[in-house]
């Protein structure tokens, strides 16, 4: 079992930068893909980007790839988000969350994930 929990949300102007991270529980991390999704008040939760076990393997929503990169850091049981050039469509809670299945290629459906952290408040003003 995996626990994750995210950090580094907050309010930003637009054209802004923030780094997200997402800690996890254990030593498993080491094995599992990650994702972040993001969800908007009245949207359905999206996908963001992904990340394999050992950060070979790397996918982006096609919104976000010029702009975000999501990397890990498995010695800090840690993947991060880093949000460049923010924009005020950027304005969601953002999750990370772990697959049912830890080493599988990389999926973008919320479905096809098990563990999911409580999400931290990413706001870009105009």
């Amino acid at each position: 079992q995996v626990q994750v929990a995210e950090s580094g949300g907050g309010l930003v102007q637009a054209g802004d930068s923030l780094r997200l991270s997402c800690e996890a529980s254990g030593r498993t991390f080491l094995y599992y893909n990650m994702a972040w999704f993001r969800q908007a008040p009245g949207k359905e939760r999206e996908f963001v980007a992904a990340i394999n076990w050992n950060g070979e393997t790397i996918s982006y929503a096609d919104s976000v790839k010029e702009r975000f990169t999501v990397t890990r850091d498995n010695a800090k049981n840690t993947v991060y988000l880093l949000m460049n050039s923010l924009r005020p469509g950027d304005t969601a809670v953002y999750y990370c969350a772990t697959p049912f299945n830890p080493r599988t290629n990389l999926r973008e459906s919320p479905d096809e994930y098990r563990y999911w952290g409580q999400g931290t408040q990413v706001t870009v003003s105009s």
